[in-house]
């Protein structure tokens, strides 16, 4: 008997460690890509695996229609002085920016329909110390996006038309204390399917997620079990289905804070996975599965999540890593750092964008 109890662990060890090998050999392939700017670029969005959208500092933004292997730069007319902190992609002709400047107004919401040539302003800010961080579409016309709390309020606004915003401030959960977001490369809010939406916040005592299972008309806030305090708490958020999802986050004043959570049950319940191995706080994570649909083809991609990190004191971008179980595993990705956004069209069509201009696609 005790024979065959150390033969059946000495092979579930062999199986653990052949598979964790396994898994380290199949490291996703880099491909540097020419951004044609030397700008900070913030945010990604792919729309497909050809058309890929990202923006930055300077009023920049980028934009590729043959899967990276030529981009094109522009800045915004009248934005130089900006960041953009958001991009939503739409097609090759239609996208949505969302930038931040040093002025309550400079807090802006820019459309193109013509595939950069022209911008339109939708939104622009009004209200005293709201900063927009992040928004997330359900649709090309349908839309929310989130702002730090004031006096109590989350001033965020929504659009169902893909024109013109309105105010859902008095839909919003109560704010705790100093809660806020962070701009998390526009990754602090997250949608799925045609209704639901979660955001992911911290800045207060208790780091929090913001759920809705209806378009903004209604919230419940959940607590996780990130840390929190004025510079820690949830930073970036994605959801893989309805019910199934990751938070990312830490304490932007340590480097070594990094952690993340999962949850089954649609944000109401969270829980502390594997540490990820890189120094800093996790900054911008995403499914590798991108806008490919849960199960089918890119199945065995469900549950692999890239992540960047942003370490202190000067919030500098970090390292990456990646993990094919959702958080229980977790890989480097050697020689990658300095990125600020990722996100995946599917799991062989991904893209980092940071420093400089860099754009690095991501292949599994």
């Amino acid at each position: 008997m005790l024979k065959t109890f150390w033969a059946v662990l000495l092979f579930a060890l062999l199986f653990a460690a052949s598979a964790s090998f396994a898994l380290a050999q199949n490291q996703p392939t880099i491909t540097p890509q020419n951004s044609h700017t030397n700008h900070l670029l913030i945010a990604v969005s792919p729309v497909n695996s050809q058309v890929v959208w990202a923006a930055g500092v300077g009023g920049t933004f980028v934009v590729t229609t043959n899967g990276g292997e030529t981009w094109k730069a522009g800045t915004v007319k009248g934005a130089s002085a900006l960041q953009f902190r958001d991009v939503q992609g739409v097609s090759d002709k239609v996208a949505y920016l969302m930038s931040i400047g040093n002025f309550t107004n400079q807090f802006r919401i820019y459309k193109t329909v013509d595939g950069g040539a022209n911008w339109t302003i939708e939104f622009t800010n009004e209200t005293t110390n709201a900063f927009y961080d992040c928004f997330a579409f359900w649709t090309p016309n349908r839309g929310i996006t989130h702002s730090d709390s004031v006096n109590g309020v989350f001033p965020d606004i929504r659009t169902t038309d893909g024109m013109t915003w309105q105010s859902i401030s008095a839909n919003m959960p109560p704010a705790l204390s100093g809660e806020a977001s962070f701009s998390a490369s526009g990754t602090c809010i997250t949608t799925q399917g045609s209704n639901n939406a979660w955001i992911a916040t911290g800045g207060s005592s208790i780091a929090r997620i913001l759920a809705t299972r209806d378009g903004g008309n209604t919230w419940n806030a959940y607590d996780t079990p990130l840390v929190s305090s004025p510079s820690a708490g949830n930073i970036s958020v994605a959801f893989r289905n309805a019910m199934d999802g990751i938070v990312g986050g830490g304490d932007l004043a340590s480097n070594s804070s990094a952690a993340t959570a999962t949850s089954h049950d649609g944000g109401q319940t969270w829980t502390l996975t594997n540490t990820p191995p890189v120094q800093g706080s996790i900054f911008c994570l995403a499914y590798a599965h991108g806008n490919g649909s849960p199960g089918g083809s890119e199945a065995g991609f469900d549950r692999t999540v890239v992540v960047t990190a942003e370490t202190a004191p000067n919030f500098s971008s970090g390292p990456a890593a990646w993990s094919p179980d959702e958080g229980q595993t977790w890989f480097e990705i050697p020689g990658v750092s300095g990125n600020w956004g990722v996100g995946f069209a599917n799991p062989q069509a991904g893209w980092f964008v940071g420093n400089n201009g860099q754009i690095l696609k991501i292949s599994f």
